[in-house]
């Protein structure tokens, strides 16, 4: 299943219709478990998710255990994507971000400190109500981000997952450029007006 290797990935394959293609794959996987379905998948977004951990700081090699591990969930995973709930590019790079912070969770290392050092680290963390602050500041953008429509969501998640540029989405999704920049500036608009309210 995973003969081709992320750093050569196989030839491309014609980007019209990027979404409703991708999610016709997701529905051959989970109905047929299609191996041409999942190669084609893997095709098009294991370059895209070693991109992205290796721009989250992972090193190439664990960028491309995630990648990897990312697409099995995929496999194994995708009768629960559902069109309704957003793109199938949103619901990938979700199973991607949670892998990542599981790997970065599971790698913090157990160290001894000097009283010296524990109080140095002790003075840079923030106070409990500046963490729940946060915190709920992290659960009002997530919230903002999924009420979008998933069109504009889906455009926010190529710019500042896949960090593809508004030329690049555009290809990418065949969409005419003015398009692309109207969902972008809906998006941030719609955004910015729900927390509104934030320092």
């Amino acid at each position: 299943m995973f003969a081709a290797s992320i750093d050569q990935p196989m030839a491309r394959w014609s980007p019209g219709g990027a979404r409703t293609r991708m999610s016709e794959l997701l529905s051959r996987i989970a109905r047929e478990r299609s191996d041409d379905a999942f190669r084609r998948l893997f095709e098009e977004f294991a370059p895209r998710i070693r991109g992205y951990m290796m721009r989250q700081g992972a090193d190439g090699a664990t960028a491309e255990e995630l990648a990897q591990e990312t697409l099995l969930t995929v496999w194994n995973k995708a009768g629960l994507y559902s069109a309704g709930k957003g793109t199938s590019t949103t619901w990938i790079f979700r199973i991607a971000r949670n892998l990542r912070i599981d790997r970065l969770r599971k790698e913090v290392a157990w160290q001894e400190l000097s009283e010296e050092h524990a109080e140095t680290v002790a003075s840079e963390e923030p106070a409990p109500d500046e963490a729940l602050s946060r915190r709920q500041r992290e659960v009002r953008v997530r919230a903002a981000l999924d009420g979008l429509p998933p069109d504009q969501r889906e455009v926010v998640v190529l710019a500042f997952i896949d960090g593809l540029s508004q030329n690049e989405i555009a290809k990418r999704l065949s969409l005419p450029l003015g398009t692309v920049k109207s969902r972008v500036r809906l998006a941030y608009q719609k955004v910015r007006d729900a927390l509104r309210d934030l320092s």
